[in-house]
C-alpha cells in the first residue's frame, strides 16, 4: 500500500477556495441574468403601459401635442407622426427600446431609455466581483485558522508517535468520542499501540526466559566439560560425566530446535502440502509410544480421514501431545487418540488442567509442573509450537474442559473421509 502523503491543509484550503470560487461565479452569473431579465420585463411593462395610455388619450379626443407633453418623462419619450408628415416630440439619444402603434391615421412611438439600466447592471457586476474577491480572501485566511484547529488531533497523533519512537512508552490519545472519523482513527491508533507494546513486552519476556532456559543446560555442559577435562584418565566417574555432558547438550539442542521452530512459525514458514491420513498418523504414533514404553496403555480409534497439510509437522504435534499426556499420567496412565471428521483429540486420565490454566499453557515457556518438566527435558515450548503448527494449517488447538484428565482438541479444515476397500 502506497499512501499519498500530500499536504492535507493545502488540499482542504484549495478545495474549499475552489468550491467558493465556483459558487461565487455561479452566483454572479445568476444575479446578473436575473437582474437583466427583470429589467427587460420592467421596460416592457413601462412601454406597454405608456402605449395604452397614449391610445386611450387619443381616442378620448386629446390633441397629439397634449399627449406627447403629458406622457414624455425623464426615461420615457413619446413621438406622434401626423398624417401630414409632422412629428411631434423628439427621439432620445443613446440606448433605448421602442414600441409603435397606429391610432387612426397617427403613428404613436414609445421610447424607453435603457442606458441607466445598463449602467446599473455594470455597477452591480463590478460590486459582485469586488465582494466575491473580498469573500475569497477573507475565507482563505479563516480556512488557515480553521483547518489548523480541525487537524490538531492529527498533530497530536504525530507527536505521540514521535514520542513513542523516541522511547517514551505508555502514551495514549484517549479520544473523547469514538463515533467520529478522528475518534475511530484515534481509537484504532491506541489499539495498535496497545498491541505493539504488548507484543514488545511479550517478546522481551520471552527472550529473557529463553536466555534463562538456555543458561541452565549450557552451565551444566560447561561444568561437566571442565570436570571431565580435569578428571584423570582412569577415573571411574568419567563415564558418568560423559553421560551427563551428552544429556545436557541434548537438552540445550532441543531447546534451540524449539526456538528455531517458533521463529519459523512467526516468520510464516511455508509448510509442505500433501494428503495426510490422520488415522494412519495416530496409529504410527501409538506404535512409536509402545516402542518407547511397551507397557503404556495407548490406543488410536476413529474413522480414516485425510487432510491436506504437512505430515511431518502434524506428526510432531501428535507426538508432543502424546508425550505430554504420558508424562502427566505416569507409566500406569491411559491415553486415547480419537480421529473424526473435524480433526483429532488426545485425552488422558491424568490430573487434568485447571480451568484457569487451559489457555495459559499455550504460552511460551509455561510449565504447570516446572520441576517435573525440567527433569524430563521439557522446555515449555511444545504446546506453543503445536498450536502454531495447527494454526498455520488454518485450524486451532485447544484444551477442552473435562471431568477427568486432560483433553486436547485439534480442529483442521477440509477434513475428508478416506475411501476404504469395503466402500469401493
Amino acid at each position: 500500500m502506497n499512501l499519498r502523503t500530500v499536504s492535507l491543509r493545502r488540499r482542504v484550503a484549495v478545495s474549499v477556495l475552489l468550491v467558493l470560487f465556483l459558487v461565487l461565479v455561479a452566483l454572479v452569473i445568476s444575479v446578473d441574468r436575473t437582474f437583466a431579465g427583470q429589467s427587460s420585463r420592467d421596460v416592457d411593462g413601462v412601454l406597454v403601459n405608456t402605449e395604452n395610455r397614449a391610445v386611450e388619450m387619443l381616442k378620448n379626443g386629446k390633441r397629439p401635442a397634449e399627449v406627447v407633453g403629458q406622457l414624455t418623462k425623464r426615461n420615457v419619450h413619446v413621438t406622434i407622426d401626423l398624417p401630414n408628415g409632422t412629428m411631434l416630440g423628439a427621439r432620445p439619444d443613446g440606448q433605448f427600446e421602442s414600441k409603435n402603434r397606429l391610432v387612426g391615421r397617427n403613428k404613436v412611438t414609445i421610447y424607453a431609455d435603457t442606458e441607466a439600466i445598463s449602467q446599473a447592471q455594470h455597477r452591480l457586476r463590478k460590486l459582485l466581483l469586488i465582494l466575491g474577491l473580498v469573500a475569497i480572501g477573507v475565507t482563505g485566511l479563516l480556512i488557515v485558522v480553521v483547518v489548523r484547529r480541525a487537524l490538531a488531533p492529527l498533530d497530536a497523533m504525530t507527536s505521540l508517535a514521535q514520542a513513542i519512537a523516541a522511547g517514551h512508552r505508555g502514551g495514549r490519545l484517549n479520544p473523547s468520542r469514538t463515533d467520529t472519523e478522528l475518534g475511530r482513527t484515534a481509537a484504532a491508533f491506541d489499539g495498535m499501540l496497545d498491541s505493539l507494546e504488548g507484543s514488545e513486552q511479550r517478546t522481551r519476556r520471552f527472550v529473557a526466559d529463553a536466555a534463562h532456559e538456555l543458561r541452565t543446560p549450557i552451565t551444566g555442559v560447561q561444568a561437566v566439560a571442565e570436570a571431565l577435562v580435569q578428571a584423570p584418565v582412569d577415573s571411574p566417574d568419567r563415564d558418568q560425566m560423559s553421560f551427563l555432558l551428552v544429556r545436557e547438550a541434548r537438552r540445550a539442542g532441543r531447546l534451540v530446535d524449539d526456538l528455531l521452530a517458533l521463529a519459523q512459525l512467526d516468520a510464516g514458514y511455508e509448510m509442505q502440502r500433501e494428503s495426510v491420513d490422520l488415522l494412519g498418523l495416530a496409529e504410527a504414533e501409538v506404535a512409536r509410544t509402545r516402542f518407547v514404553a511397551p507397557d503404556f496403555d495407548i490406543a488410536a480409534e476413529g474413522v480414516p480421514v485425510a487432510v491436506v497439510g504437512d505430515g511431518q509437522r502434524l506428526a510432531q504435534v501428535l507426538a508432543n501431545l502424546v508425550d505430554n499426556a504420558r508424562q502427566a499420567t505416569g507409566p500406569t496412565g491411559t491415553v486415547r487418540i480419537r480421529v473424526d471428521l473435524t480433526g483429532f483429540t488426545v485425552s488422558d486420565n491424568g490430573p487434568g488442567v485447571p480451568d484457569a490454566e487451559r489457555e495459559r499453557i499455550f504460552d511460551r515457556l509455561v510449565r504447570l509442573d516446572d520441576a517435573r518438566d525440567r527433569r524430563s527435558g521439557g522446555s515449555g515450548l511444545g504446546l506453543a509450537i503445536a498450536r502454531g503448527v495447527i494454526r498455520a494449517h488454518g485450524g486451532d488447538l485447544t484444551c477442552e474442559p473435562s471431568a477427568q484428565g486432560a483433553v486436547f482438541r485439534v480442529r483442521l479444515p477440509a477434513v475428508n473421509p478416506v475411501a476404504t476397500p469395503a466402500a469401493l
